[in-house]
């Protein structure tokens, strides 16, 4: 699966350097056994973002993106469209991405995070909650977060040093803890659909996936 992800992002055009940061040694070595450059980071890291910042603090890139490495679809094009947010925001430090909500399970479900944005498209906040809620003035744009993170380089280093707060510890969002500091988030509008790989039941859906693109 970390292959699969590997080959996808390597395919986005704003990458120069895939790096594969991980605390498994199984990872490290399959990862090495492949052919893509890897580093151990520390086990004790509290969330993905403070990983990728101790992998991050020995390159020059002065842009980084996060990847997730249980996303074997990763689309390069959502890649790119992150990363290029990034850079048309003049100084906002960070930018993901969102997708507008078709299905209304998801809009309920805790384990899909909403977001909701300013007219410029900057984060106003992230939720586990159905937000924007609709009381009856109108409807809304509603959409979902989809979890690829791209730092400038000198906000990722300071990353880790920034306090968590409240609601980053009430969300369990980490991306909260840069709204807690006064910093902005560009939310880019994707189509993407992000599709993780955290139970063997995912496992079999993405497998029959591949099937289905290899037949």
């Amino acid at each position: 699966m970390v292959q699969h992800v590997f080959e996808r992002a390597s395919a986005a055009r704003c990458l120069t350097r895939v790096v594969i940061a991980t605390d498994d040694e199984r990872i490290f070595e399959a990862a090495r056994r492949f052919g893509a450059p890897a580093r151990m980071t520390s086990a004790g890291h509290l969330s993905g973002t403070d990983r990728v910042a101790e992998a991050a603090s020995a390159e020059d890139a002065g842009i980084v993106v996060n990847i997730q490495g249980d996303e074997p679809l990763i689309d390069p094009a959502a890649i790119d469209a992150a990363v290029a947010g990034l850079l048309a925001s003049g100084q906002t430090p960070m930018s993901t991405l969102g997708k507008r909500i078709g299905n209304p399970e998801e809009f309920d479900n805790p384990n899909v995070v909403k977001v909701v944005t300013d007219f410029s498209g900057h984060a106003i906040y992230f939720s586990r909650c159905p937000i924007p809620f609709a009381r009856g003035g109108g409807p809304a744009p509603r959409f979902k977060h989809v979890g690829l993170y791209v730092y400038r380089r000198e906000f990722l280093l300071r990353y880790s040093s920034l306090p968590v707060g409240p609601l980053e510890r009430a969300e369990c969002l980490e991306q909260l803890r840069a709204l807690e500091n006064g910093y902005r988030i560009r939310v880019v509008e994707t189509e993407y659909e992000s599709l993780g790989v955290d139970t063997p039941a995912e496992l079999s859906k993405v497998t029959k996936l591949f099937g289905a693109s290899n037949g």
